[in-house]
């Protein structure tokens, strides 16, 4: 019997931060939850409509956790409406949508589910089935893609 070629995969941590192109999303932080195994964005204002025979959903997004500010408005097609069990047992029926994420050089597509996401601490949750076969999950570390460059606040005091 021949022996497995092994593959080696990147490694990630629990957390990271990702790119979604496709939604104009430079840094979004994402919990890696191999326990959960769809993957999510905070949503609100959803509003589904018809675009060229084809059903879109538009919604805004805040990007940055525990903020409220700097809202993105969306639009992107419609994949699917789809039955999510929520962590608190509850489900609901999402709309799901397909778009580009990035991480550590990588870009692929992944399903992405819309939902309120303003009680969690994370305002993305990447499932399993977004990274399997593409990372490892090193559940003790954070972070293996780095962290954006924090934006210097401009004082509005000092006025000359």
């Amino acid at each position: 019997m021949a022996a497995k070629k092994r593959v080696e995969l990147p490694i990630i941590g629990w957390r990271e931060w990702v790119k979604l192109p496709d939604l104009g999303i430079d840094k979004i932080k994402a919990k890696v939850d191999s326990g959960a195994r769809s993957s999510s964005i905070h949503a609100f204002n959803i509003k589904k409509f018809h675009k060229d025979g084809e059903q879109w959903v538009r919604f805004s997004i805040h990007p940055i956790q525990r903020s409220k500010m700097d809202a993105l408005d969306v639009e992107a097609k419609v994949l699917e409406s789809r039955s999510i069990k929520s962590s608190n047992g509850i489900a609901k029926i999402r709309p799901v949508i397909l778009t580009k994420i990035e991480l550590l050089g990588k870009i692929w597509e992944v399903e992405l589910t819309l939902a309120s996401r303003d009680n969690m601490g994370f305002r993305m949750l990447l499932g399993r089935e977004a990274f399997r076969n593409r990372f490892l999950v090193d559940c003790g570390r954070s972070y293996y893609g780095g962290k954006p460059e924090k934006q210097k606040k401009t004082n509005t005091n000092n006025r000359t």
